[in-house]
């Protein structure tokens, strides 16, 4: 028989009041199977505008083992998990949204996976139960953690995760609106590893990640933790540069060759044009990174916290 450590599982809540009761159920089902010496469950709350902090003040009331932080505005998913990752008591955490997609039951396997030459231990969906937008929508995401992570296992990160809460050293000093738990846990740790996972389909109300917020997230890690943009820029600038010259080598020959030149003024406007347009592109890249610099001066936090219940010993 497997002897566990205690665990602090943290969970971003978002507009999620009715999943809240029977997440916490199965929660405290697989926990105590597991025989553990102790555990805690914190509920983050990002600033949701439904009663979900009302359900986490009564639940932290009838369990004692439940701790509720709620933050003062909505400061996104990765920044709530930083929040928890923070006020975590035990020797590891475990990250679980509140959707009910990641099933509790399925903890144990990341617990078995977690040994002396592992740190970070990712629930990998056996497949994601999410619609075609949103699917593409996190290949891209995924993609882009790559970039800013630096691993191949940044293909099978997902937000459930458990790792040895003392990584947490690593980004004890960060502070920025732009967070990415995996990244911050590369700073610790590259001893990752995956264990494939059950992943539910939706039952309770709908995902709040859309499209359009998976991208900014990945815009976000790219410029916030790679400087891969920049060096994209810079190639593809190389390149284009490369082209001009060719391109006035092949002018000048055939001036002095055959005594024409290009005609058309078509011509010339269309290689003006993607001059320009590359020319900013490069731009739109450095502006993002010099409005990261902006923020990051501005000393602006990854969250401040409204007020906590439950027991704060």
């Amino acid at each position: 028989m497997n002897s566990y450590p205690a665990i602090s599982v943290v969970i971003p809540v978002y507009q999620s009041e009715k999943s809240l009761p029977p997440l916490i159920e199965q929660l405290e089902t697989a926990l105590k199977a597991l025989s553990l010496p102790d555990f805690e469950v914190i509920m983050v709350n990002d600033a949701s505008r439904d009663n979900s902090w009302k359900v986490i003040q009564t639940l932290s009331v009838e369990k004692p083992w439940i701790r509720g932080i709620c933050l003062m505005r909505n400061y996104g998913q990765h920044n709530a998990v930083l929040c928890g990752i923070r006020a975590a008591r035990f020797p590891v955490v475990v990250t679980i949204d509140d959707d009910l997609q990641h099933p509790p039951g399925e903890i144990v396997k990341l617990m078995n996976a977690l040994n002396d030459e592992t740190d970070v231990v990712y629930g990998t969906p056996e497949k994601e139960q999410h619609g075609l937008w949103r699917d593409l929508a996190s290949v891209v995401t995924k993609m882009a953690l790559q970039s800013a992570m630096g691993t191949t296992i940044a293909r099978k990160v997902s937000a459930f995760r458990l790792f040895r809460t003392k990584l947490r050293d690593a980004f004890a000093t960060y502070s920025s609106p732009y967070v990415s738990v995996d990244v911050l846990l590369t700073w610790g740790s590259t001893r990752f590893t995956s264990v494939k996972v059950r992943h539910d389909p939706r039952t309770i109300g709908k995902s709040n990640y859309t499209f359009s917020k998976l991208a900014r997230h990945a815009m976000n890690m790219i410029t916030g933790f790679s400087a891969v943009p920049l060096r994209l820029a810079t190639f593809i600038g190389f390149g284009f540069a490369l082209f001009g010259g060719l391109l006035l080598v092949y002018l000048l020959i055939n001036y002095f060759v055959t005594g024409g030149g290009v005609q058309g003024f078509t011509f010339l406007a269309s290689v003006i044009s993607l001059f320009s347009g590359v020319q900013l592109f490069a731009l739109g890249i450095m502006g993002e990174y010099l409005a990261r610099m902006h923020f990051r001066m501005m000393d602006r936090p990854s969250y401040t916290v409204r007020v906590v219940t439950g027991d704060t010993t």
